[in-house]
């Protein structure tokens, strides 16, 4: 039974996994992340590597979903809030375009140990055809001193 249930969660983190390998882009960042995510609370919840394995598929097709629908404007919103975004505090706009809707928490920035870049993590509620997710996301500032979404 862990079988069935193991090989089509395997097959399908495989398939988008290596469609995210072509070069960094919104949605494959969007779902690195959300693997990262949903690996970690599949695991507080249920304890076991099954349950880590599908937080990791659920996690990814979620954050693959909610990074390839953001665009030019959304990217500009979440920039701002990794830049300016108080700690704890939600952001929130709706896309004027598309009308998809977002809210961002903000974590505490803090210094990456092996680059030593400020980075900064945030938690993402996106509403899109109205349906909501929730993806996690890290990034880091560049030697530009723009913030770049890390897988």
């Amino acid at each position: 039974m862990k079988h069935s249930i193991l090989f089509p969660i395997i097959l399908s983190l495989t398939i988008i996994l290596s469609a995210c390998a072509g070069g960094p882009n919104k949605a494959g960042i969007g779902a690195a992340s959300g693997a990262a995510g949903g690996a970690l609370l599949g695991q507080a919840i249920g304890h076991n590597t099954e349950a880590t394995l599908i937080g990791a598929a659920v996690g990814s097709m979620l954050g693959y979903m909610v990074g390839n629908e953001m665009d030019k404007y959304d990217r500009e919103q979440l920039n701002h809030v990794y830049e300016r975004g108080v700690s704890g505090q939600t952001n929130a706009w709706r896309n004027p375009d598309n009308g998809n809707q977002y809210q961002v928490t903000p974590r505490p920035a803090y210094s990456n140990p092996t680059t030593h870049q400020p980075c900064r993590q945030a938690e993402i509620q996106a509403t899109i055809d109205g349906k909501r997710e929730t993806t996690y996301t890290t990034a880091c500032r560049d030697s530009y001193g723009h913030w770049q979404l890390k897988n």
